[in-house]
């Protein structure tokens, strides 16, 4: 892993720690597709091939992202998580997560075709949670080593992300760590420059600006002025 990107275990105890920045990430699919195999890849380096069905992990370290130490949050989520019309509520559990999260991995199986159909209706539905977002999204064609089931070839992928305006990867968690790595690292420096361009604007915001101003004050300040001249000793005229 490059120098730029660290991984480091959060404290025990924060009493006397200050908290680095957050960066929210969530990872999204169908069930099956190794979305935790992918979390568990990228923050062990170990590949563990089965899990039991979850119902939302979020795992936390700290990361050094450009030379910046930031609190990565990545949030697993549910396969059985559909999206449907009656799942654009506010309330409902994904877009709880998609209103939470800065940054996503949208992953499908090559080899698994339904999984693939998945991704759009993800895409979209991020999409309408943050309509003016520039939120990264990275579409991820995992399972790359089981070429025998294919069943989503690799144009397919990069036609879709083209479509979607995403970055496109397909990997092998199982296989291959760095490029399992690659989409984190990607999703951790563009939230990150989010969060730099977002600071730089809110101190642009807190510039101070000449008040108007205020009557009563100015009518306070004549008055002791009109005072002060009053009470003062006449100067002597100069012969």
């Amino acid at each position: 892993m490059s120098g730029h990107f660290l991984l480091a275990p959060i404290p025990e105890s924060s009493s006397d720690y200050l908290l680095p920045k957050d960066i929210k990430l969530a990872v999204l699919g169908a069930g099956r597709v190794g979305k935790s195999a992918m979390i568990v890849r990228f923050l062990t380096k170990r590949f563990i091939g089965d899990y039991e069905p979850n119902t939302g992990k979020l795992y936390s370290r700290l990361v050094y992202v450009e030379g910046d130490q930031v609190s990565l949050q990545i949030q697993d989520t549910p396969g059985g998580i559909q999206v449907q019309d009656s799942l654009l509520q506010a309330g409902d559990p994904l877009s709880k997560c998609v209103q939470w999260a800065e940054g996503f991995l949208l992953v499908y199986s090559i080899t698994d075709y339904d999984s693939y159909l998945a991704i759009r209706p993800l895409h979209q539905h991020i999409r309408k949670v943050h309509p003016d977002s520039r939120a990264p999204i990275v579409i991820v064609g995992n399972k790359g080593d089981l070429l025998h089931a294919r069943q989503v070839q690799t144009r397919e992928g990069v036609q879709l992300a083209n479509e979607l305006g995403s970055l496109f990867l397909e990997v092998s968690t199982s296989e291959n760590y760095e490029d399992v790595c690659d989409a984190f690292r990607h999703l951790c420096r563009e939230v990150s420059k989010l969060h730099n361009l977002g600071s730089e604007r809110r101190r642009a915001s807190v510039v101070p600006r000449p008040r108007s101003p205020n009557m009563q004050d100015l009518k306070r300040r004549f008055k002791q002025a009109l005072s002060s001249k009053a009470k003062a000793p006449s100067a002597p005229a100069l012969g």
